[in-house]
């Protein structure tokens, strides 16, 4: 039996089930998949951690908030937050009463130097914050445009094989070319569903870290001017 006897013969009962289109797949394609679904699987771990964080950080502002508008002095705040980590307006809040507190040990004189040096202070803090709630939401949004091109990459190399099966076979038997165009139509519906998902919680996600983002420059602005107050009433004496 020749070469071209023995394709025929084997192409039709190629194996067409998930596992069997990835296994029967040449090397190309095999990296393609892989690649797709390690970006598939780190797509979800961002997406399940960031839901995760939002709802702690979403969590902890509330009850920051509730406490900060209760009544209860600045110092013995600043003091409880002092003993656990801060995180949200926590942090934005600790950060500028350490500049205050190292302000009055100091015994500025300049208001607009404090003013200025505070409000750098909450730029700073609001933009690490940012940093942490934004972080790796880039990955998701490579995801989202990326992949679905690089499984049309897949797609166009299996296209290629099957091309290259009918010139082998002498045929155009459906048969024939079954394999390799079902392997190229997966790598594609891999990458379609690694980068629907993304795009999908990029908006999201992005929409929530802007919110959260918002808060905290809403909150830095009250604070700032409760303490721009204070420094007045103090200038004042």
């Amino acid at each position: 039996m020749d070469t071209t006897q023995v394709v025929a013969a084997t192409l039709p009962h190629a194996d067409l089930s998930m596992w069997g289109l990835f296994m029967q797949a040449d090397i190309v394609v095999k990296s393609v998949m892989i690649g797709l679904l390690a970006s598939s699987i780190w797509s979800w771990a961002i997406i399940v951690d960031k839901l995760m964080l939002y709802g702690r950080v979403k969590l902890d502002m509330n009850r920051f908030e509730k406490t900060f508008w209760s009544g209860q002095s600045l110092e013995e705040l600043y003091q409880q937050m002092q003993e656990r980590p801060a995180r949200g307006l926590g942090a934005v809040f600790v950060a500028a009463m350490k500049e205050w507190k190292r302000s009055h040990e100091q015994n500025a004189a300049s208001f607009m130097g404090v003013q200025s040096r505070l409000e750098k202070v909450l730029d700073v803090a609001i933009t690490r914050e940012s940093d942490l709630l934004e972080k790796r939401l880039g990955f998701l949004a490579t995801v989202g445009s990326a992949t679905p091109f690089v499984g049309l990459f897949g797609t166009v190399w299996g296209i290629m094989n099957a091309f290259t099966a009918i010139s082998a076979a002498e045929s155009t038997n459906l048969a024939v070319v079954a394999g390799p165009i079902a392997e190229a139509l997966f790598a594609t519906a891999i990458g379609l569903a690694a980068a629907i998902p993304a795009v999908i919680a990029y908006n999201k996600l992005s929409g929530d870290a802007n919110k959260l983002i918002g808060r905290l420059e809403g909150f830095a602005d009250e604070f700032s001017t409760i303490l721009s107050r204070q420094l007045e009433a103090r200038g004042a004496r």
